[in-house]
């Protein structure tokens, strides 16, 4: 199974620069209300999915067996795993905003996402956010909370939207960090 597991996650490439660069954790707190942007189209490709099959056990037909799919499914084919589509968030919101002065990033947590509509094999997703809010926490972290919205290419209906809380974490002896 841990070979698989390598498979879905490749070793990583340099990731591509994010479209807005936030200079400091303060200063996240004036995009609050704002879209911070939206991603590049993303493949979810037939191997991708069997992939996410295989590590996470849920082998559905309507995953993984094209010609059932094809035959029974009301989709036409077959569709990625709700949590896959979920699964890209990260990936994707790092191609949006970047953070300057951050150590790790957590996520504590969905506080509300629906499944909207289904991702085909071969369809291209992208993720649009907007910053719902921001809590300065103890120790100079910062929670905030995402609205987030996973757009189909060609699709009227998005796959997914939804709201989701993420944690920053200052770097030692950044300058935006509390005392």
């Amino acid at each position: 199974m841990l070979p698989a597991l390598f498979r879905l996650f490749p070793t990583r490439r340099k990731p591509p620069m994010a479209q807005l660069v936030i200079p400091d954790l303060p200063s996240v707190h004036g995009w609050v209300g704002k879209k911070l942007g939206t991603s590049d189209w993303f493949e979810v490709s037939q191997e991708r999915i069997d992939r996410f099959a295989d590590v996470t056990s849920d082998r559905q037909w309507i995953h993984v067996d094209r010609e059932r799919a094809k035959r029974d499914s009301p989709f036409g084919g077959t569709i990625a795993h709700g949590h896959l589509t979920l699964s890209l968030a990260p990936h994707l919101f790092h191609q949006i905003v970047e953070v300057k002065g951050v150590a790790m990033i957590v996520n504590p947590g969905i506080e509300h996402m629906r499944l909207r509509a289904p991702v085909r094999a071969g369809e291209r997703v992208r993720l649009h956010a907007t910053l719902k809010g921001a809590r300065d926490l103890p120790g100079g972290a910062l929670r905030i909370m995402l609205g987030l919205l996973f757009e189909v290419e060609g699709q009227s209906r998005p796959a997914a939207v939804g709201d989701a809380a993420l944690v920053f974490y200052p770097a030692p002896g950044d300058p935006g960090q509390a005392p």
